[in-house]
């Protein structure tokens, strides 16, 4: 057994008729389906978390267009890799041979100079770009290159597709057709897979492994068993990417900087992108703490700055700071529910009308129909404050933003409440 591929590799589609999970995509009558079968395909850049076929949709493409398939890793490839591609691309041009496809694993992590010099090729339609990514392509990619191709959202595998793949290899992969498994319970199988089609053959096939040549029965039990002892690597291929964020969050938002920076070291051996790091840590600062401590959005937004000019390793000294620093703060998501709720109550009551008074007025006809007539503009009255109405007719008195339990909080909560004089339940 120890010769032949992983399960993951021999279970992986060669059509897309095989191709199991993201249907939106690549089902029926889908748009990149319809792309391909009518082999009007653009460049395209497939952006989704590890395990969701990225890579085998590329391969499918390419066998399915009867193209060459080129593929690059941004990890251990540079522009010498890159340009030695489009000259063998020019070379299949000149002597009139299909078009090669380019895939690119993890294409986030090449530099600006690296994405530079592929625009070329594809402006030229040298080759027809697969980029596969697991961060947002807006922050990653360079705009000249995003512009000339198509983002394609891969999703988790649902519990149905996680499902299906394992019947499939216990049913069809020439080593396991033989063997007399029965998956007894899979609670344990699908969330130790996190929705990821490899993680999740992996652990059925060193499952299966463990126990010889006997008949199995896979229990939680007995999958738990084999398979914990692995849990606490850091995965630098991205399996372990969410799970190990989501830690290091959820110790931030509870305030223990002792775990957060525990979690910062371990992504910091994992190999993570700072920039990554950097990046959650600017969401946090404004979701989880806010109002609560203004300062540590400021604090969050100048450690991206610095750990985007700095670079390794001095960079983790700016994240240790800003880490525990923010950890350590009070805590406050009000600013986060106002705007969750304020959007619910958008797609709730639909385009509701600006009151006349607040409505611009550049035209005469627009001050002559009330526009802008009865305004008080706030600097004129005492204390910079006049309690005229802002919100639509209808919605007045409606209650958005609440601020939170924290010193910081409650002195604003008491200076609306002064200002507003019960308009406002806080």
């Amino acid at each position: 057994m120890a010769t032949i591929p992983p399960l993951a590799e021999r279970m992986r589609p060669n059509t897309l008729d095989d191709y199991v999970g993201q249907k939106h995509l690549v089902g029926k009558g889908a748009i990149l389906r319809l792309a391909i079968e009518t082999e009007m395909l653009p460049s395209l850049i497939l952006w989704g978390p590890p395990g969701v076929g990225k890579t085998t949709l590329a391969l499918i493409i390419s066998k399915q267009l009867n193209r060459p398939f080129f593929s690059l890793s941004a990890i251990n490839s540079g522009v010498k890799d890159i340009r030695e591609v489009i000259e063998k691309a020019s070379i299949l041009k000149e002597e009139n041979e299909n078009l090669p496809v380019l895939f690119i694993d993890e294409i986030h992590r090449f530099s600006k100079s690296q994405q530079d010099s592929l625009l070329g090729a594809v402006e030229r339609g040298l080759v027809t770009l697969i980029g596969a990514t697991t961060e947002n392509p807006s922050f990653e990619v360079i705009s000249a290159l995003l512009s000339r191709s198509q983002v394609y959202i891969l999703q988790n595998l649902s519990e149905e597709d996680l499902l299906e793949l394992l019947n499939k290899a216990i049913k069809e992969d020439s080593y396991l057709k033989d063997r007399k498994i029965n998956i007894k319970e899979h609670e344990s199988l699908l969330r130790l897979s996190g929705g990821d089609a490899r993680k999740l053959l992996n652990v059925l096939e060193l499952v299966v492994n463990a126990a010889g040549k006997q008949d199995i029965s896979i229990t939680n039990e007995l999958v738990m068993k084999h398979v914990q002892q692995n849990m606490a690597i850091y995965d630098k291929a991205g399996e372990q990417h969410y799970d190990i964020i989501s830690a290091f969050i959820k110790s931030i938002r509870g305030s223990d900087p002792n775990a957060a920076v525990y979690w910062l070291a371990r992504m910091i051996a994992g190999g993570e992108d700072p920039s990554f790091i950097a990046r959650r840590l600017l969401i946090l600062a404004s979701e989880d703490i806010g109002n609560a401590n203004p300062n540590a959005l400021l604090l969050a937004n100048n450690c991206f700055q610095a750990v985007n000019v700095i670079g390794w390793p001095e960079s983790r000294i700016i994240l240790s700071q800003t880490v525990t620093y923010l950890a350590a703060s009070p805590k406050s998501n009000a600013s986060y529910e106002a705007i969750s709720k304020a959007q619910e109550l958008v797609a709730s009551t639909g385009d509701q009308s600006v009151p006349l008074h607040l409505r611009n007025a550049p035209t005469k006809l627009m001050k002559n129909i009330g526009y802008g007539k009865e305004y008080e503009y706030s600097h004129a009255y005492k204390d910079n404050f006049t309690a005229q109405e802002y919100l639509p007719e209808n919605l007045s008195g409606t209650l958005l933003y609440n601020p939170g339990n924290n010193a910081a909080e409650e002195k604003l909560r008491e200076r609306l409440k002064t200002l507003w004089k019960g308009k406002y339940k806080y």
